[in-house]
Protein backbone atom coordinates (compact mmCIF):
# COMPACT_ATOMS: atom_id res chain seq x y z
CA UNK A 1 0.00 0.00 0.00
CA UNK A 2 2.79 2.62 0.69
CA UNK A 3 4.30 1.31 -2.35
CA UNK A 4 1.02 2.75 -4.28
CA UNK A 5 0.69 5.68 -2.46
CA UNK A 6 4.76 6.65 -3.01
CA UNK A 7 3.71 5.71 -7.03
CA UNK A 8 0.54 8.37 -7.30
CA UNK A 9 2.37 10.58 -5.42
CA UNK A 10 5.31 10.83 -8.53
CA UNK A 11 2.47 10.58 -11.30
CA UNK A 12 0.74 13.57 -9.65
CA UNK A 13 4.35 15.54 -9.21
CA UNK A 14 5.14 14.60 -12.79
CA UNK A 15 1.90 16.22 -13.82
CA UNK A 16 2.66 19.27 -12.52
CA UNK A 17 5.57 18.88 -14.70
CA UNK A 18 3.98 18.12 -18.16
CA UNK A 19 3.19 21.79 -19.45
CA UNK A 20 7.02 23.09 -18.89
CA UNK A 21 9.54 22.87 -21.64
CA UNK A 22 11.44 19.87 -21.98
CA UNK A 23 15.20 21.34 -21.37
CA UNK A 24 17.85 19.43 -20.17
CA UNK A 25 19.95 20.86 -17.30
CA UNK A 26 22.39 21.66 -19.42
CA UNK A 27 20.45 23.63 -21.96
CA UNK A 28 19.40 21.11 -24.46
CA UNK A 29 15.80 21.29 -25.96
CA UNK A 30 14.47 17.66 -26.23
CA UNK A 31 10.80 17.25 -27.87
CA UNK A 32 8.92 14.90 -25.94
CA UNK A 33 7.16 13.03 -28.03
CA UNK A 34 4.19 10.04 -26.80
CA UNK A 35 3.34 6.61 -28.61
CA UNK A 36 0.16 5.71 -28.94
CA UNK A 37 -1.61 2.06 -29.67
CA UNK A 38 -4.49 3.82 -30.78
CA UNK A 39 -7.49 6.39 -30.78
CA UNK A 40 -8.61 5.31 -27.58
CA UNK A 41 -5.11 6.99 -26.17
CA UNK A 42 -6.21 10.61 -27.27
CA UNK A 43 -7.40 11.43 -24.02
CA UNK A 44 -4.30 10.29 -21.96
CA UNK A 45 -2.14 12.30 -25.24
CA UNK A 46 -3.93 15.26 -24.45
CA UNK A 47 -3.49 15.12 -20.49
CA UNK A 48 0.97 14.18 -20.94
CA UNK A 49 1.68 17.33 -22.77
CA UNK A 50 3.52 15.40 -25.54
CA UNK A 51 4.79 18.02 -28.17
CA UNK A 52 3.81 15.37 -30.93
CA UNK A 53 3.70 11.43 -31.25
CA UNK A 54 6.67 9.71 -31.88
CA UNK A 55 5.17 6.34 -32.98
CA UNK A 56 2.11 5.52 -33.50
CA UNK A 57 1.40 1.26 -33.06
CA UNK A 58 -0.60 1.26 -36.45
CA UNK A 59 -1.26 -2.48 -36.04
CA UNK A 60 -3.93 -1.77 -33.39
CA UNK A 61 -6.51 -1.42 -36.57
CA UNK A 62 -4.95 -5.17 -37.80
CA UNK A 63 -5.12 -6.97 -34.37
CA UNK A 64 -8.22 -8.26 -32.76
CA UNK A 65 -10.27 -9.26 -35.93
CA UNK A 66 -10.99 -11.49 -38.49
CA UNK A 67 -10.49 -9.72 -41.61
CA UNK A 68 -7.91 -7.19 -43.18
CA UNK A 69 -8.97 -3.53 -42.23
CA UNK A 70 -10.07 -1.47 -45.73
CA UNK A 71 -7.81 1.60 -46.55
CA UNK A 72 -11.27 4.00 -45.59
CA UNK A 73 -10.94 2.04 -42.18
CA UNK A 74 -7.45 2.81 -42.03
CA UNK A 75 -7.81 6.58 -43.27
CA UNK A 76 -10.43 6.63 -41.09
CA UNK A 77 -8.93 6.27 -38.13
CA UNK A 78 -6.10 8.25 -39.33
CA UNK A 79 -7.43 11.12 -40.12
CA UNK A 80 -8.90 11.53 -36.27
CA UNK A 81 -5.49 10.97 -34.95
CA UNK A 82 -3.79 13.60 -36.86
CA UNK A 83 -6.69 15.81 -36.93
CA UNK A 84 -6.89 15.64 -33.25
CA UNK A 85 -3.09 16.53 -32.88
CA UNK A 86 -3.80 20.06 -34.43
CA UNK A 87 -0.96 20.50 -36.12
CA UNK A 88 1.70 18.81 -34.02
CA UNK A 89 3.56 15.89 -35.59
CA UNK A 90 2.36 12.45 -35.76
CA UNK A 91 4.73 9.38 -37.10
CA UNK A 92 2.60 6.32 -38.50
CA UNK A 93 5.06 3.57 -38.48
CA UNK A 94 3.85 1.12 -41.12
CA UNK A 95 2.58 -1.92 -40.34
CA UNK A 96 5.19 -3.92 -37.79
CA UNK A 97 3.21 -7.51 -38.06
CA UNK A 98 4.56 -10.85 -36.78
CA UNK A 99 6.52 -11.74 -33.80
CA UNK A 100 4.91 -11.40 -30.63
CA UNK A 101 1.96 -9.64 -33.05
CA UNK A 102 -0.12 -11.90 -34.72
CA UNK A 103 -3.07 -11.19 -37.18
CA UNK A 104 -4.04 -14.88 -38.08
CA UNK A 105 -6.14 -13.49 -41.66
CA UNK A 106 -2.53 -12.69 -42.98
CA UNK A 107 -1.72 -16.74 -42.93
CA UNK A 108 1.81 -15.90 -42.61
CA UNK A 109 3.74 -19.34 -42.33
CA UNK A 110 5.07 -20.55 -39.12
CA UNK A 111 8.39 -19.69 -38.39
CA UNK A 112 11.08 -20.89 -35.93
CA UNK A 113 12.14 -17.52 -35.25
CA UNK A 114 9.71 -15.04 -35.71
CA UNK A 115 11.41 -12.19 -33.54
CA UNK A 116 13.51 -12.61 -37.19
CA UNK A 117 10.75 -13.54 -39.44
CA UNK A 118 8.49 -11.71 -41.75
CA UNK A 119 7.86 -8.13 -41.28
CA UNK A 120 6.29 -5.90 -44.28
CA UNK A 121 4.64 -2.81 -45.78
CA UNK A 122 1.19 -3.13 -47.27
CA UNK A 123 -0.11 -0.71 -50.21
CA UNK A 124 -3.19 -0.45 -49.16
CA UNK A 125 -2.03 0.99 -45.44
CA UNK A 126 0.42 3.54 -47.02
CA UNK A 127 -2.29 4.84 -49.29
CA UNK A 128 -4.31 5.81 -46.06
CA UNK A 129 -1.22 6.97 -44.52
CA UNK A 130 -0.96 9.76 -47.31
CA UNK A 131 -4.97 10.04 -47.30
CA UNK A 132 -4.19 11.20 -43.53
CA UNK A 133 -1.53 13.46 -44.25
CA UNK A 134 -3.77 16.12 -45.68
CA UNK A 135 -4.92 17.05 -42.75
CA UNK A 136 -1.99 17.73 -40.60
CA UNK A 137 1.48 16.81 -39.96
CA UNK A 138 2.38 13.50 -40.43
CA UNK A 139 5.29 11.11 -41.02
CA UNK A 140 5.69 7.95 -42.86
CA UNK A 141 8.38 5.30 -40.64
CA UNK A 142 9.64 1.98 -41.84
CA UNK A 143 10.17 -0.61 -39.30
CA UNK A 144 13.28 -3.37 -39.65
CA UNK A 145 15.32 -1.45 -42.12
CA UNK A 146 18.77 -3.09 -42.86
CA UNK A 147 20.11 -0.48 -45.32
CA UNK A 148 19.92 1.40 -48.01
CA UNK A 149 18.63 -0.99 -50.93
CA UNK A 150 15.98 -2.14 -48.89
CA UNK A 151 14.70 1.39 -48.21
CA UNK A 152 14.64 2.31 -51.68
CA UNK A 153 12.52 -0.50 -52.28
CA UNK A 154 10.29 1.49 -49.24
CA UNK A 155 10.38 4.45 -50.71
CA UNK A 156 9.44 2.95 -54.40
CA UNK A 157 6.43 1.20 -52.59
CA UNK A 158 5.25 4.82 -51.20
CA UNK A 159 5.83 6.38 -55.10
CA UNK A 160 3.17 3.61 -56.26
CA UNK A 161 0.96 4.87 -53.28
CA UNK A 162 0.72 8.22 -54.51
CA UNK A 163 0.69 7.48 -58.21
CA UNK A 164 -2.59 5.29 -56.85
CA UNK A 165 -3.87 8.20 -55.01
CA UNK A 166 -3.01 11.03 -57.95
CA UNK A 167 -5.10 8.51 -60.46
CA UNK A 168 -8.10 7.68 -58.43
CA UNK A 169 -8.13 12.02 -57.77
CA UNK A 170 -7.36 11.60 -54.23
CA UNK A 171 -5.39 14.47 -52.46
CA UNK A 172 -2.32 14.07 -49.93
CA UNK A 173 -0.23 16.38 -47.76
CA UNK A 174 3.62 17.11 -47.71
CA UNK A 175 4.63 14.39 -45.32
CA UNK A 176 8.51 13.34 -44.02
CA UNK A 177 9.94 9.83 -44.17
CA UNK A 178 11.77 8.05 -41.59
CA UNK A 179 13.28 4.86 -40.37
CA UNK A 180 13.29 2.74 -37.15
CA UNK A 181 17.12 1.92 -36.11
CA UNK A 182 16.44 -1.48 -34.54
CA UNK A 183 18.86 -3.60 -36.20
CA UNK A 184 22.75 -3.60 -36.06
CA UNK A 185 22.56 -3.08 -40.12
CA UNK A 186 21.11 -0.04 -39.49
CA UNK A 187 23.18 1.27 -37.33
CA UNK A 188 26.59 0.00 -39.91
CA UNK A 189 24.43 1.57 -42.34
CA UNK A 190 23.66 4.81 -40.61
CA UNK A 191 25.51 7.31 -42.66
CA UNK A 192 24.08 6.01 -45.76
CA UNK A 193 20.19 5.97 -44.47
CA UNK A 194 20.45 9.22 -43.35
CA UNK A 195 21.00 10.82 -46.59
CA UNK A 196 17.69 8.85 -47.59
CA UNK A 197 15.17 9.79 -44.83
CA UNK A 198 14.42 13.04 -42.92
CA UNK A 199 14.45 11.34 -39.64
CA UNK A 200 15.54 8.35 -37.70
CA UNK A 201 13.99 6.99 -34.73
CA UNK A 202 16.21 4.42 -32.61
CA UNK A 203 14.61 1.69 -31.21
CA UNK A 204 16.10 0.87 -28.08
CA UNK A 205 14.25 -2.40 -27.26
CA UNK A 206 14.98 -4.30 -30.62
CA UNK A 207 18.13 -3.04 -31.13
CA UNK A 208 19.29 -4.00 -27.68
CA UNK A 209 18.14 -7.24 -28.33
CA UNK A 210 19.58 -7.85 -31.59
CA UNK A 211 22.85 -6.60 -30.53
CA UNK A 212 23.27 -8.44 -27.19
CA UNK A 213 21.72 -11.98 -28.48
CA UNK A 214 19.06 -11.63 -26.33
CA UNK A 215 15.51 -12.27 -26.34
CA UNK A 216 13.73 -9.67 -24.82
CA UNK A 217 10.64 -11.60 -24.50
CA UNK A 218 12.17 -14.07 -22.34
CA UNK A 219 11.66 -13.55 -18.63
CA UNK A 220 14.76 -15.59 -17.55
CA UNK A 221 16.80 -13.35 -20.02
CA UNK A 222 15.32 -9.97 -18.71
CA UNK A 223 18.74 -9.64 -16.45
CA UNK A 224 21.05 -9.74 -19.17
CA UNK A 225 19.03 -8.08 -22.10
CA UNK A 226 21.06 -4.42 -20.40
CA UNK A 227 20.45 -1.37 -22.48
CA UNK A 228 22.98 0.54 -21.13
CA UNK A 229 25.20 -2.60 -22.04
CA UNK A 230 28.52 -0.50 -23.89
CA UNK A 231 27.51 -1.61 -27.04
CA UNK A 232 23.94 -0.66 -26.74
CA UNK A 233 25.63 3.16 -26.10
CA UNK A 234 28.33 3.10 -28.38
CA UNK A 235 25.98 2.15 -31.51
CA UNK A 236 22.68 5.28 -30.23
CA UNK A 237 26.16 7.45 -30.47
CA UNK A 238 27.17 5.95 -33.45
CA UNK A 239 23.98 6.43 -35.26
CA UNK A 240 23.48 10.31 -33.64
CA UNK A 241 26.65 11.21 -35.39
CA UNK A 242 26.48 9.63 -38.57
CA UNK A 243 22.45 11.10 -38.65
CA UNK A 244 23.40 14.50 -37.80
CA UNK A 245 26.66 14.62 -40.52
CA UNK A 246 23.65 14.56 -43.11
CA UNK A 247 21.29 16.71 -41.38
CA UNK A 248 18.93 14.08 -40.42
CA UNK A 249 17.23 14.58 -37.15
CA UNK A 250 17.40 11.63 -34.49
CA UNK A 251 14.52 10.14 -32.09
CA UNK A 252 14.82 7.45 -28.94
CA UNK A 253 11.93 5.19 -28.34
CA UNK A 254 11.39 2.27 -26.40
CA UNK A 255 12.13 1.67 -23.01
CA UNK A 256 15.81 3.42 -22.83
CA UNK A 257 13.63 6.70 -23.62
CA UNK A 258 12.32 7.22 -20.51
CA UNK A 259 15.15 5.88 -18.52
CA UNK A 260 16.77 9.34 -16.93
Amino acid sequence: EAGIRARQAQREALQQLAKLPSVTKDGHAIRLYANLAGTDDLPLLQQSGAEGVGLLRSEFLYLGRSSCPTEDELFASYKQLVQAMDGREIIIRTLDIGADKKADYFALPPEDNPALGLRAIRQTQLCAILRASAFGNVGVMFPMVTGPAELAQLKAALRDAEDTLCARGERFGRYQTGVMIETPAAVFMSRELAREVDFFSIGTNDLTQYLLAMDRQNPALAPFCDPHHPAVLRAIEETVRNAHLEGCRVGICGELAADE
